[in-house]
């Protein structure tokens, strides 16, 4: 079952370890759309943790997408990350690497040994990839660990897997 944020038909999973640890979150059992104005919610109660992950997640797809409709990544993340009409979503639940067509991004190098995948080829200290299954090993969503010019790596990455 996927379990996370996000729309039916998104393209571009991240999965992440850990939810917003507060209700309804830690309870959600399936995948569903933020709607307008609950990234803002979520970071005003959970603190800089998640604003980070939510603002890596927006930069991150900012620079994928190439036709934005958004003029920076604030805006981007506002009015459409991981919402209805978003194209990425971000999962709490264990890949299922036997949907095609979806990139799967491993967010921690910590996460991706737990989920013990196979095949994946290490690029550097911070990025593995295994393009049978067309899943990228990233650092976690965090300005520290996915900086810019990570972020700028990552979506090279995502790009080489796309059709």
């Amino acid at each position: 079952m996927t379990v996370g944020f996000g729309a039916q038909g998104f393209e571009i999973a991240i999965y992440i370890a850990n939810r917003p640890p507060i209700e309804p979150y830690p309870t959600l059992d399936h995948l569903r759309p933020l709607s307008s104005g609950e990234i803002k919610h979520i970071a005003d109660q959970t603190g800089n943790h998640w604003r980070k992950i939510f603002n890596v997640s927006a930069k991150f797809l900012f620079e994928l997408q190439s036709d934005v409709e958004f003029k920076t990544w604030q805006m981007l993340r506002d009015q459409s990350l991981y919402q209805a009409e978003s194209p990425m979503a971000l999962l709490f639940s264990k890949p299922n690497l036997s949907e095609p067509n979806r990139i799967h991004i491993i967010a921690g190098k910590t996460y991706a040994q737990e989920l013990g995948l196979e095949n994946l080829l290490w690029l550097d200290p911070y990025f593995a990839i295994d393009t049978d299954n067309k899943v990228i090993v990233c650092p976690y969503l965090d300005y520290r660990q996915l900086s810019n010019a990570r972020i700028n790596q990552l979506v090279g990455l995502v790009k080489n897997l796309s059709p």
